[in-house]
């Protein structure tokens, strides 16, 4: 399975950033509140955008980019719809 990092949008309106390999079962471990203890005080949660990456080193490093982003420069992830449409070169 390809790996993905992904922002999940909060109730809280906050944007939380992750990586999997396996989207359907993350997202259902965020939703039962077993998956993070950030997002577990924030349900419920939805996912907001994901990109798939190469490999697992190149979604942990896309993901430590992601985190430094201001929320507004997340945002704009957001709002480029959602998915990107290949994996990211970082």
């Amino acid at each position: 399975m390809p790996w993905l990092v992904y922002l999940l949008r909060c109730s809280d309106g906050s944007l939380y950033t992750g990586i999997t390999n396996d989207l359907t079962k993350r997202l259902k471990a965020h939703a039962a509140g077993k998956a993070s203890k950030y997002t577990r005080s924030r349900l419920p949660v939805a996912l907001a955008y994901s990109e798939p990456q190469k490999s697992k080193s190149a979604a942990l490093k896309r993901e430590a980019a992601m985190k430094r982003l201001r929320r507004a420069e997340k945002e704009r992830l957001v709002a480029s719809g959602g998915r990107s449409r290949r994996p990211s070169r970082h």
